[in-house]
């Protein structure tokens, strides 16, 4: 269930990404104007979510098909919500290493049997043999961006508007730009840490890049972040200049330079994750 203190990585497809029903449905949801952008879409669909689940967890809630929509060079592009998937995944994520019957109780066997066939038809069931394997097109974390997100992106791409009731920070890039960075990071990585987690990290999120359509579109969101962070230091966050910096270091041997890149980093994200603590 999206928090409103999250950020998102986002992927954005051509119509053409989509099978010919999946492309009349989305053109059609786009023309009468349905969508809602990503400022007001995570409580679109924290609302949706929990009035779905509201009969006491009895079911799967069945939710609308919706997504968020982008103009890209006279291209529309579709980042579908997949809301139901997501919703299964959590109600099975909520059981794991929880006392039986504190699991039971939150998530009743009913429910989780349902969720558990909802995630397995998405990933192996008549869907994958008719359009093939589905894709998530957005990733979501709390209290925070992880740090591989931003080897995606370039600082030279942010978009920021902080004045007035609509604050953004995001990044947006072509994904053919965004998969050159992450298999250079993953080279990198690999040369100079080997089997190191951090690796393994930006090595899932290049074969998660790699899923999609090349015409695709690439946006890291701060989302509700950019409330929780005074205007000065969203203006002077440069996260991306520093993930390269030390990507860079790195690639010429230079563990210190890359170490103080990185701990500057860390340091920053640091000072938002402990305010989930204090909430």
């Amino acid at each position: 269930m999206p928090s409103l203190f999250a950020s998102y990585l986002r992927i954005y497809e051509p119509l053409t990404a989509f099978d010919r029903e999946r492309q009349i449905f989305w053109r059609r949801y786009a023309k009468e104007g349905r969508d809602l952008g990503p400022i007001e879409g995570p409580v679109r669909q924290r609302t949706a979510v929990l009035e779905a689940l509201g009969a006491g967890w009895t079911r799967l809630p069945d939710l609308p098909d919706e997504a968020y929509v982008l103009e890209w060079d006279n291209s529309l592009l579709i980042c579908p919500w997949n809301l139901r998937l997501r919703v299964a995944e959590a109600a099975l994520n909520a059981r794991d290493g929880v006392p039986a019957v504190l699991a039971d109780a939150f998530v009743p066997p009913v429910l989780a049997g349902q969720a558990k066939a909802v995630v397995e038809d998405w990933r192996s069931g008549a869907r994958v043999l008719e359009q093939g394997v589905p894709r998530v097109h957005e990733q979501i974390a709390t209290w925070g961006v992880p740090l591989r997100w931003f080897a995606f992106v370039d600082l030279d791409e942010r978009e920021i508007a902080l004045t007035g009731r609509r604050r953004t920070l995001r990044y947006r890039t072509e994904i053919s730009k965004a998969r050159r960075r992450a298999h250079r990071a993953v080279s990198v990585l690999r040369k100079s840490l080997g089997d190191a987690p951090i690796t393994e990290a930006v090595e899932e999120g290049t074969r998660w890049l790699e899923e999609f359509h090349p015409r695709s579109v690439v946006e890291l969101d701060y989302g509700g972040l950019v409330n929780l962070l005074p205007e000065d230091k969203l203006t002077a966050d440069d996260s991306p200049g520093l993930v390269a910096a030390g990507l860079s270091a790195l690639s010429r041997g230079d563990a210190d330079a890359a170490t103080e890149a990185y701990e500057k980093l860390v340091a920053r994200w640091r000072v938002v994750q402990l305010l989930e603590r204090s909430n």
